[in-house]
Parts: structure tokens; C-alpha cells; sequence
């Protein structure tokens, strides 16, 4: 979807956020209706039509009659937040099949302007994947924001090779900046919203969920002219964002693995399908530098 200029006002959008009962499709959709149709004043019943509501429709309009005005206040100040409208929004992003309507943040948001390559992996890696990450991420680092999704692992080991270089790097989670998941990577969290950018769809006090991730997965994606997949296992999450990246016509670096230990089989799945085999930071950089 493209729209060409703001009609929803943040402060509608942050309101159909933290309502249940709409999803981020659903305010796309009535983002899209504004445009169309030239309006903002749209009634509830309205919003509710246009943003395709069936089974959650009176879950929807239950939660939005009863909406306090001055908790959604409160939840305003403990949060910062960038809609599709606003100028620091990703225009990488912005390409993407359902693009989030609404991106809580803390930390940088000048490094979402900067040319980014996502790392992504298994979170079981082996010795040998964290020593490939090292070796093809950091001759890169001064030239590419790292974004990954702060989980153990591969994601882990790309944002702490990217602080180690003196580089840049974004985590993407499937939570509320208020919560730490997995809990031990809480520091590293933590000094990420200081000195770097941590990005959620999620407004605070969401827990982590299963069906969280695969959508977080899109964004790491979308914000990145390239993924590099280390050690995916056929059924790894990792596959899902380059799935995305895929269908959003971004560049795939699949790294080739130990073929007994199954640990690659997703990466090699890749490969046969087109990915790039990665095996060298020349390899990145030739596509990415065609891009």
C-alpha cells in the first residue's frame, strides 16, 4: 500500500493501537480510506467498516467505547512512537506488504535512514556459526547497520559484533520495550535503547507470543537491503525472514553448513531456490553494491 499523504492523526492511530479487536492490517486499511475517501472524522462504526472487521467487530467497538481517555494518555507518555506518516519512518519499510501502522522505539532513530543488513539464524548456533558471523559481518560494520531480532544466537552474536567494531545496530522484538526476552539479554537491551535503536510493533506490558515473531520477522526484513541466513534448520523462524525479504525483492545471502548435522538444511534449501551462497563478505557486497 502506498499512501500519499498523512490523514489518520497519530493520535487516532495510537488509540487504534492499543485497542483489541484491530489488527495493523485493519488500520492499513482505514489509513488507506482516509486517503481515498479524503476524510479523518471517521465514526467508530466507520472505522470498523473500513478496516474489514467481521468476527472482532464488537470486541472492537466494545473496547473503543470503553476506552479511558486518561490511561490512553498515560500510555502515551511512557512511550515513544513513529507512525507510516512520519518522516523518520523507514522508506524501506514502507515497500512492504503490511507495513506496521504504528513502530514503538527507543534509542536512535537516525539509523533507520542508514543503509542496513539484517543477520539472522539459528539460536542453537555452534561455535563454528558464531565465528562465521564475526568473519563475514565485521568487515561490514562501518558501512551497514546491523539489525536482528535480540534473540540468543546468531541475532545475539550480530549485535555484539557490531558493538564490538564500534558499528551500529537495530533489534526488532516481539514484545513491549519494557520486556527483556529472552531475560539474559536484558543488559544488552538495555544499552541498545541508550546508544543504539531497539523497534517493537508491540506497545509496553505485551508479552512475548509464538505468532509475534514471524510478524516481527517482516520487519527485520523490510528494514534491510539484504538478509544473511547463518545455520537455519529447515523449520527455523530464520527462513520466515527471508521468506519476507524475498517477497519484498531484497537480496538473500544463504551461508552453506556442515551437511551431516542438519543444522544448515534450511541454508542449503535457500540456495537451491536462488539465495545467494555466502561464503565471503565479497559475497554481500557484490549484490548489495548492485542494489
Amino acid at each position: 500500500m502506498v499512501f500519499i499523504m498523512a490523514k489518520i492523526s497519530n493520535e487516532v492511530l495510537f488509540r487504534l493501537k492499543m485497542t483489541k479487536g484491530i489488527g495493523n492490517i485493519g488500520i492499513l486499511n482505514i489509513m488507506k480510506a482516509a486517503q481515498t475517501f479524503d476524510r479523518d472524522d471517521f465514526t467508530e462504526y466507520e472505522l470498523a467498516h473500513y478496516a474489514g472487521l467481521n468476527r472482532t467487530k464488537n470486541q472492537f467497538l466494545n473496547e473503543w467505547w470503553q476506552t479511558d481517555e486518561e490511561k490512553l494518555e498515560e500510555a502515551r507518555k511512557h512511550q515513544q512512537f513513529i507512525t507510516f506518516y512520519d518522516e523518520e519512518y523507514s522508506e524501506l519499510l514502507r515497500e512492504i506488504y503490511n507495513p506496521p501502522a504504528i513502530l514503538f522505539y527507543r534509542g536512535d532513530l537516525s539509523l533507520l535512514k542508514k543503509p542496513c543488513l539484517s543477520v539472522v539464524g539459528a539460536r542453537d548456533a555452534s561455535l563454528v556459526g558464531q565465528q562465521t558471523v564475526h568473519h563475514l559481518i565485521t568487515p561490514l560494520i562501518q558501512d551497514y547497520v546491523i539489525v536482528s531480532g535480540l534473540a540468543d544466537g546468531i541475532d545475539g552474536i550480530a549485535h555484539k559484533v557490531a558493538l564490538g567494531n564500534h558499528g551500529k545496530t537495530i533489534g526488532v522484538i516481539g514484545n513491549g520495550l519494557d520486556i527483556s526476552y529472552p531475560r539474559h539479554h536484558g543488559k544488552l537491551q538495555e544499552y541498545m535503547a541508550k546508544h543504539q535503536l531497539v523497534l517493537s510493533e508491540y506497545p509496553n506490558g505485551t508479552s512475548p507470543a509464538k505468532h509475534h515473531f514471524p510478524e516481527r520477522n517482516r520487519i527485520i526484513a523490510g528494514l534491510s537491503l539484504g538478509t544473511v541466513v547463518v545455520e537455519a534448520k529447515l523449520r527455523s523462524g530464520s527462513l520466515i525472514t527471508c521468506e519476507r525479504a524475498l517477497e519484498s525483492g531484497r537480496e538473500v545471502f544463504a551461508v552453506p553448513g556442515d551437511v551431516l548435522s542438519g543444522k544448515s538444511n534450511g541454508c542449503h534449501a535457500l540456495i537451491q531456490e536462488g539465495a545467494k551462497c555466502t561464503f565471503q563478505t565479497k559475497d554481500i557486497l557484490d549484490e548489495l553494491l548492485k542494489s
